[in-house]
């Protein structure tokens, strides 16, 4: 199947990460120019380098999300080396694994400015040209938390559900212009953050890490983790020309952990 973006720029953040990382491959496989994006340049620019060894094309930019100074200087760098951004894939880090309560104001404000304000704000550059274009993709990595928040993970789950009513609401003003936006949740995919995330609650429970690991591989109705690749492909998917009429959608990678409908 052609997806149709061997003309298309696409930016991905967290792309030096496990998620953002396959999700810049994917795109480059089918023939998209990637601005690999990321707070750690040298994951970055590995990232980048294994697009280009399997020749595909890429650029690697060290971004502070936290930073909304950056944004003007970042995208004109994508622009004079590809063009200007088609495919905008925000993915953020997480916040530290917190209780909802007690937490400090200046806590919520950092990770609003740099998991919310900072997607708003870089989106807001981008739509101008899409919408002239009357082509383009919105795609935001979030968390299944916004379906059913997650234990000990209450700053994620309220600022990543934000982005989800922020990205329905965009979907609607935009969709006759030929732009989509639409919502990505991973389930139990096998990166750095979910051994993170298994080794914390490890360590609050007092149990091993592996008994963590199986209980959770025991939820999940397909019996593992997903695999990093397997949620890129998604997102190269719904970035496509063959994705046009899938807009204001929340999509889940999750092999049917989330108990929800």
């Amino acid at each position: 199947m052609d997806l149709g973006l061997n003309d298309k720029t696409a930016l991905v953040f967290g792309a030096g990460g496990g998620l953002g990382g396959a999700i810049a491959r994917a795109l480059a496989r089918e023939g998209a120019a990637v601005a690999v994006a990321d707070i750690d340049g040298n994951a970055a620019a590995e990232t980048a380098d294994a697009i280009k060894a399997a020749g595909g094309r890429a650029i690697a930019i060290t971004w502070d999300l936290a930073d909304l100074g950056v944004i003007d200087g970042n995208l004109a760098k994508i622009a004079d080396a590809f063009g200007e951004v088609d495919v905008l894939v925000n993915n953020t880090g997480g916040p530290p694994p917190t209780p909802a309560a007690g937490q400090p104001p200046e806590q919520w404000s950092k990770h609003f400015q740099s998991m919310v304000l900072s997607v708003i704000a870089i989106t807001d550059k981008v739509l101008p040209g899409m919408r002239a274009r009357k082509w383009g993709r919105i795609i935001t990595s979030t968390s299944s938390g916004v379906v059913a928040p997650i234990p000990n993970l209450g700053i994620s789950n309220a600022l990543r559900m934000s982005l989800v009513g922020w990205s329905k609401t965009l979907s609607r003003e935009v969709g006759r212009d030929g732009v989509t936006v639409n919502i990505v949740l991973p389930g139990r995919i096998a990166t750095k953050r979910i051994t993170f995330l298994d080794e914390q609650r490890a360590k609050r429970e007092n149990r091993p890490v592996a008994e963590i690991a199986a209980e959770s591989t025991a939820s999940i109705p397909v019996g593992r983790y997903g695999d990093p690749d397997e949620y890129g492909d998604v997102v190269a998917f719904m970035a496509s020309t063959r994705a046009s009429y899938l807009t204001g959608s929340v999509i889940r990678v999750d092999g049917g952990m989330i108990p929800s409908i």
